[in-house]
């Protein structure tokens, strides 16, 4: 038994001993409580601690506070996964040369491959190629022949 209970039981008028015996059936448990027993509370030990030195919540409402961004916006394909400190981009690797890409997505593959952008180069090859690549003017944009 502590020290501050043992002061809260003698104040209340109540000895240690008492209740403990089994032929005593006037336990501390059945017995009513005394009306000065209400008032009176054990003593609680408080640390005191400076302000500096508690730590700050970490729970949900700490989470309402992060004012700072770690990702922004990547300059080679746009999306906001480019990381601030590390300076690189979590979706295409930039400044990287080359374009991240794995084989273990084959979703992540067809979202990235040839075909899902503009294509303005490959466009016009593939029209040409199948004209054979002929090179100069028209015949018809050159206006009549003078012989």
């Amino acid at each position: 038994m502590r020290s501050c209970d043992r002061l809260t039981l003698e104040t209340v008028g109540e000895s240690r001993d008492q209740g403990t015996s089994p032929d005593n059936h006037n336990s501390l448990s059945d017995t009513t409580p005394d009306p000065r027993a209400t008032s009176i509370r054990p003593a609680t030990t408080t640390t005191t601690t400076s302000p500096s030195t508690e730590s700050p919540a970490k729970g949900t409402s700490s989470f309402g506070k992060r004012h700072n961004k770690t990702h922004t916006l990547c300059r080679r394909c746009g999306r906001r996964s480019f990381h601030v400190q590390k300076s690189t981009c979590a979706n295409c690797g930039y400044p990287a040369a080359k374009t991240r890409k794995f084989n273990w997505s084959e979703k992540a593959k067809r979202r990235k491959t040839t075909g899902s952008g503009r294509m303005r180069h490959l466009k016009e090859v593939h029209r040409r190629f199948h004209n054979g690549f002929q090179v100069g003017t028209p015949k018809g944009a050159r206006g009549p022949e003078n012989h």
